[in-house]
Formats: C-alpha cells, sequence, structure tokens
C-alpha cells in the first residue's frame, strides 16, 4: 500500500539578502543582513510537510551539486527523520537564488542561477522505487529537462506525470511566476494528467491567457471562477486551487470555494520567502489525509501565514493541530465572493 508524499523538481540554496528599499537601476542600496536557507520546491515543500506531520514520509528526489551548497541541502534535509533522500543524486553544479528583501514592504526579488536544473528530466524519477501515494514536481518553466516538447504527450513533464498515474500516485504540479509567454504552450499538456493543480494567481491567469489583475494590481473577482473552470476544463482531475494575498480560491468540479487569508500585523511579518510554497504544503497534506478541498485550502492558509513569521521559508510552519487553532483564532480578511 502507497504511503506518504514525494516531492520532485527544483531545489536550491537561498542567499536572503534584507535591503532598506529596491534601488533602481545604477543605484545602491545597502544590504542590512545576509542568512543562508534552503529555497525551492524540493526543501521548502518537503520540510514545511515534515513540520506540518512528522509522521508522513516524505520522499525528496532532485539533484545537488558535488559543493558547499550541496551539502547544505542535504545537512537541511537529513535533519528531518521522516525525510527519505535516498534519490537525492550528486551532479553539476547547486542552483542557488539571491533573495533580495525589500524591508520597506517585504516583498522579494529573485535571481536565480539554475545550476544543473537543466539536467533533471523525466528519468531522473525512478517512480519504481517510490512508496509515496502522491508525487508533487515542481516548477513547470523552471525545469528544462521537464519543459521539453514531447510528440506524444506535448511535453516530458506530461509523459512522467501520465506515467506516476499508470503506477498509481496522484499527482501535483506548481508553476514558477515568469514574464513572457510560454505558459499557454507548455503547462497544459501536464494539467490533463494533474490531480492537484495549486498555484497562485499569475500562474493560473497566463495558463489560461486571463489576466487576473488589473493595471492597478487590484484582483479581478469576477474573473476568477472562470479561470478556475478553464484549469479544470484543461483535464485537472480532483482540484484546483488559486492563491493570491487575498485569500484563495478552489473549485472541484462540483463546487467553488473561497478562503479569506489571515491578518497578520505588518510589524510580524519578516519574510514572505516559500510562503506559496507553505501554501501548497498545507493543502497537499489535506488532500493526503483526506479533508475536503475547503479544510485542506485552511490549512494551507495557516501554514502560509505561519511561514511570515520567519525570514525563511520554512521555519515558522507549525504542526498541524497548531494550524487549525491559528486559522480559526486570527482574524482574517473578508471573504471574497466568486
Amino acid at each position: 500500500m502507497r504511503k506518504g508524499i514525494a516531492i520532485a523538481g527544483t531545489i536550491a540554496v537561498d542567499e536572503i539578502k534584507k535591503i532598506a528599499s529596491f534601488p533602481d537601476k545604477s543605484e545602491l542600496s545597502p544590504i542590512q543582513s545576509v542568512s543562508l536557507s534552503h529555497g525551492g520546491a524540493v526543501a521548502n515543500c518537503g520540510i514545511s510537510i515534515a513540520r506540518i506531520d512528522p509522521e508522513v514520509p516524505i520522499e525528496v528526489v532532485a539533484l545537488v551539486g558535488e559543493d558547499e551548497k550541496g551539502s547544505f541541502l542535504q545537512k537541511r534535509l537529513k535533519g528531518y527523520q521522516n525525510i527519505d533522500v535516498s534519490q537525492l543524486k550528486i551532479v553539476g553544479d547547486t542552483p542557488f537564488t539571491d533573495v533580495f528583501h525589500d524591508a520597506s514592504d517585504h516583498t522579494r526579488t529573485f535571481f536565480t542561477y539554475k545550476g544543473n536544473a537543466h539536467l533533471f528530466n523525466e528519468n531522473t524519477i525512478n517512480l519504481d522505487e517510490l512508496n509515496a501515494s502522491i508525487l508533487h514536481i515542481a516548477y513547470i518553466l523552471l525545469l528544462d529537462g521537464l519543459d521539453r516538447e514531447d510528440g506524444e504527450y506535448g511535453t516530458k513533464m506530461a509523459r512522467l506525470l501520465k506515467a506516476a498515474q499508470e503506477k498509481g500516485l496522484k499527482t501535483s504540479i506548481d508553476i514558477v511566476s515568469e514574464r513572457g509567454s510560454r505558459y499557454q504552450k507548455i503547462v497544459p499538456p501536464s494539467l490533463k494528467y494533474t490531480n492537484y493543480c495549486i498555484i497562485n494567481e499569475i500562474e493560473a491567469g497566463k495558463t489560461v491567457g486571463v489576466d487576473l489583475r488589473d493595471r492597478s494590481g487590484m484582483l479581478k473577482t469576477h474573473e476568477i471562477s472562470g479561470v478556475l473552470s478553464k484549469l479544470m476544463g484543461l483535464g485537472v482531475k480532483d482540484w484546483v486551487v488559486i492563491h493570491t494575498p487575498e485569500g484563495s480560491f478552489g473549485y472541484d468540479g462540483a463546487e467553488f470555494h473561497s478562503v479569506p487569508s489571515l491578518k497578520l500585523e505588518s510589524s510580524a511579518i519578516k519574510g514572505t520567502v516559500g510562503a506559496g510554497d507553505a501554501y501548497l504544503a498545507g493543502t497537499l497534506y489535506g488532500a493526503y489525509k483526506g479533508l475536503s478541498i475547503a479544510e485542506s485550502m485552511k490549512i494551507g492558509t495557516a501554514a502560509a501565514a505561519s511561514s511570515l513569521l520567519e525570514e525563511d521559508s520554512t521555519s515558522g510552519v507549525q504542526r498541524f493541530e497548531k494550524l487549525v487553532s491559528m486559522y480559526r483564532s486570527f482574524p482574517k480578511n473578508n471573504e471574497i465572493d466568486i
């Protein structure tokens, strides 16, 4: 019987640099502090789920380099007894990201070195060796080997997801937010073989060609249900979830759901690195435990909020019971009718 969650794909070291404010081109902004953390879906989601429930078996599949950054990531992952690192492979240079955290508004800007990420492909994961019941792969648009065209399935990612489903795994995907027009070509083939699509409003809108924010940055709430339906129509089998700072929105093919985000004092927010991964981890954990889509979204919301209370991506994430209590007790933003 399959048990646990496998997280595969992007991993990196985040070097978080706090600055007073982000400068314009050719201007200088002093760095106030520098810290090192794990990053990418494999580390962020894997460790977040391990923190939510130390009893859930977690398998991580990624490429790390035989270098100082690779050793750092291995040490972090091995610090959790329920994380299995046997499918970590050592090759090339470890990817890293310079994360510039703007102290004035808590936004962050990323400069990424892909390193060995281009080597990750459909052959990196040995599906026969996985014991998990859910396989999450991320990020589409960042894993060059899986974004490649496939004559039969559209992309290599789609081929891999199809193979995983045929072996009895449920599949989950995430997308990286980027500028450009690749979304509508590269993302849809994978959705045909996806059980859980948990992405943000930028990624969701660009995948179906709808801008979910207006020119002033306001969320176009009247467009959300349509985007959820379009994503489900591309083949997602179980849940489509869109998370935003204002709240999150889900569709299970039968009913739309809206879950408000939690209100946090701005002074309590220490960092926003990894909040999206924390949301996904909480929501995917709910799916794994058989919770409804709405209850899972609440766990994801609390996990994301708790991650904001620390500078790095995972150390603020709490145990499941605390997340339940946190969602119930914290003040919330207004629920958005979609």
